[in-house]
């Protein structure tokens, strides 16, 4: 998905910057990158942190950059932030989100006088490019940014550095997170809204869809007001999200409490104890374990020092490979025991798969599986939740196909559906592919009940392919 963090102060804003982005890298992939303004103009460091730490990269730059205003971020796989120089003048952009007419938006930009795009390695173009193309089109930087929302198909957020102040655009349908902090002599924009507190940041504001403010050290300016239409995602709370974040103000580990509570007041299984996958499984699991009053314990503990997130490498082989080397059993607690374990959300199903294996092996008597979430029947077009090429690459899209063939695609809302036939043989043949002793997936209506924002608000997309 990625990340962002931007700070206006009086004084320099280096240090704040540094930590600020450096509290996104749950977030990104990639690249992580800071920008800055100051007395000498701008200034960037952009770093691979695939396999190093944000930290650790930019330690040094910390001591080279200066300046008051400056941006941050840790990006899918997009170097980020850039810097350009246009007839808006000179600024630094970052962007998360997704364009899915990037073919369209570029023959635009040629056709409107952009002669060239920068190319990245994979024959692809920076979509951050992409967008400031879009900007530079307009005669403001109000305006362009107002503009590329409307053409992009996707989603964006926008993150822009100006040697006068930082503007900070929420993407037009607010799928994903602004939240603006203060303090004396400073402002700060951030996706996640605990990135700043140990700053000494209190919270501002939260942007609302498609709001465009223009921060400076002396205040944040709306420049363009907040739409009325709002889609955030869901897997915010239920995956992404830091489990100190808020987002709509709803906190996220509050609500993978109640998310798992929910989810045990259906269940009618008795398993000895409930445990969660590291690491957003562990707080569902919490919520299930509290309900239900099963005792909740740690069958297997995350190496946290060297191994990073599973979705990290680029390669399948290579994420699944560290999502089994960075659990690690604690045989005692597994050892003759029926297991009930909750994870996030079974995508390809392929490390779930390996994590009931080895509970097996470790002498587990039975491992029931309970993902928080409904059986995910899309992709994501928006935030880049899984860069798969196919949706065969989803498990619950591959029983489909199985059983339906070339009708697949015209039974999805069916087999979307937790009371039809369909779904629970669709369950059940999930469950044997993947050796578990029971499966029961969250329902999609109790899910969203322990968000507790109205459904309207909430994207749910990638469960029922509703936009």
């Amino acid at each position: 998905m990625g990340g962002f963090f931007a700070v206006a102060s009086k004084e320099s804003c280096v240090l704040d910057l540094f930590y600020g982005t450096d509290y996104h890298s749950h977030l990104g992939t990639r690249r992580g990158g800071m920008a800055v303004h100051g007395e000498n103009g701008f200034s960037r460091a952009i770093h691979n942190i695939q396999n190093s730490p944000f930290r650790t990269k930019f330690e040094r730059d910390v001591e080279e950059l200066e300046g008051n205003l400056g941006i941050g971020c840790i990006s899918d796989f997009e170097p980020q932030p850039l810097l350009v120089h246009s007839h808006l003048g000179s600024f630094a952009i970052t962007t998360v989100g997704k364009i899915n007419n990037s073919d369209e938006l570029i023959n635009e930009c040629y056709n409107n006088g952009n002669t060239h795009f920068l190319e990245m390695s994979g024959g692809t173009i920076n979509p951050t490019e992409i967008t400031a193309a879009l900007i530079n089109q307009k005669s403001s930087i109000v305006e362009g940014l107002k503009f590329a929302q409307e053409k992009i198909d996707g989603s964006m957020t926008i993150i822009l550095l100006t040697s006068k102040g930082i503007y900070a655009a929420r993407d037009r349908l607010g799928r994903t997170p602004v939240i603006i902090g203060k303090k004396d002599g400073a402002y700060c924009a951030s996706f996640e809204s605990f990135a700043y507190l140990n700053l000494g940041y209190e919270d501002c504001k939260e942007l609302g869809p498609a709001e465009i403010v223009f921060m400076t050290p002396e205040g944040v300016e709306t420049v363009s007001p907040a739409g009325k239409e709002m889609k955030i995602c869901s897997f915010l709370w239920v995956y992404y999200g830091y489990p100190t974040s808020c987002y709509e103000g709803v906190n996220v580990e509050q609500m993978r409490y109640e998310c798992g509570r929910l989810l045990a007041k259906r269940d009618n299984v008795t398993p000895d104890v409930v445990a969660g996958v590291p690491d957003s499984g562990i707080a569902h699991a919490i919520g299930y374990s509290n309900e239900t009053k099963i005792p909740f314990t740690r069958p297997f503990i995350k190496y946290t020092p060297t191994w990073p997130r599973s979705f990290m490498p680029t390669n399948q082989k290579q994420r699944n490979k560290i999502a089994h080397m960075k659990l690690i059993p604690v045989k005692k607690l597994i050892e003759n025991k029926r297991l009930l374990l909750i994870d996030d959300s079974i995508v390809r199903g392929t490390q779930l798969r390996e994590t009931t294996e080895f509970l097996y092996n470790s002498g587990a008597k039975e491992v029931h599986i309970r993902p928080a979430c409904p059986p995910i029947m899309f992709g994501c077009k928006y935030l880049n939740f899984s860069r798969s090429t196919s949706e065969l690459d989803l498990i619950a899209r591959r029983v489909i196909l199985r059983r339906e063939g070339e009708n697949a695609d015209k039974m999805l809302s069916d087999y979307a559906d937790p009371t039809s036939t369909n779904y629970s043989e669709m369950i059940e043949e999930i469950r044997r592919e993947l050796n578990f002793t029971s499966l029961r997936y969250h329902r999609l209506d109790d899910m969203l009940d322990s968000i507790g924002i109205s459904p309207c608000k909430l994207c749910t997309y990638c469960w029922n392919g509703k936009e």
